[in-house]
């Protein structure tokens, strides 16, 4: 009798010891698993693109790193027509310079709310922050130019408010149009909001984010010939990231074919 206690002691510890392994490995593999996402990006001071990595610190918390490519407008930018002649397009007038920012940073992002199941909806809260640099550019116009009373000719020009008004511009030139003439201002960013992901599959990602961010540069960028330029812009944000989470200990399970498979 006493063999058979001790024996049954040997087998409730052991067995209990392989299942809390089972339990162990089960919690490294959600740890583990990482995500990419791709966002497109809408804010009060123009529009992007961004890519980002997420590296699963622990069931909570992750560190990010993220790429942003986006426009930057002067807040006092109006988009026109020529008030005298009918001509293709719009303008945005005394508008000196085209500016595309690219940023790269670092951050976390923390869960606060855990989807409960795949119809629900996991709130999670981000900051990133890092350099920037800021590329510009002249723009140029298409100007009308009269010859005659009755005729005119097309040239291109960079904008120069004490030579151009409303009624002279045609158009717009090419974006690409003095792109040899472009220059870069370095700076800092930060960023910070809310990520909602709502995704109906296990290993793909949908989720809105909103929040604000700022971008700071060491002198004012010329956007504007008409307006007083800054050098920091704040701004507010909301963008839709997709992508797909990639387990590291699993290979075979990052492939395309088992990533979009639907869990039944």
């Amino acid at each position: 009798m006493r063999k058979l206690y001790i024996s049954a002691l040997f087998v409730l510890f052991f067995g209990s010891q392989l299942s809390g392994q089972g339990e162990i490995d089960e919690q490294a593999r959600i740890v583990f698993r990482n995500e990419f996402t791709f966002g497109l990006i809408l804010s009060t001071d123009g529009y992007g693109i961004s890519y980002r990595e997420g590296k699963r610190l622990d069931y909570f918390n992750r560190r990010l790193l993220e790429f942003d490519m986006v426009t930057l407008k002067h807040p006092k930018e109006v988009r026109l027509t020529n008030p005298a002649y009918q001509t293709p397009g719009s303008f945005i007038f005394g508008k000196k310079n085209s500016v595309v920012v690219f940023r790269g940073g670092i951050g976390h992002q923390k869960e606060i709310f855990e989807k409960g199941d795949l119809g629900g909806v996991a709130v999670r809260y981000f900051y990133t922050a890092g350099p920037v640099i800021a590329f510009y550019k002249p723009i140029y116009y298409k100007i009308l130019k009269f010859v005659s009373s009755y005729e005119a000719e097309i040239i291109e020009e960079k904008f120069d408010v004490r030579k151009h008004d409303p009624t002279m511009i045609y158009g717009k030139c090419s974006f690409f149009r003095g792109i040899e003439e472009g220059k870069f201002l370095p700076g800092l960013y930060g960023k910070a909001g809310f990520n909602f992901e709502y995704s109906r599959q296990e290993k793909v990602i949908h989720a809105i984010e909103i929040g604000a961010q700022i971008d700071a540069f060491p002198k004012a960028i010329p956007i504007m010939d008409v307006a007083k330029n800054k050098a920091v812009y704040f701004s507010l944000f909301a963008s839709y990231r997709f992508g797909m989470i990639i387990d590291p200990l699993n290979p075979e399970a990052n492939k395309l074919s088992n990533i979009f498979r639907v869990r039944r």
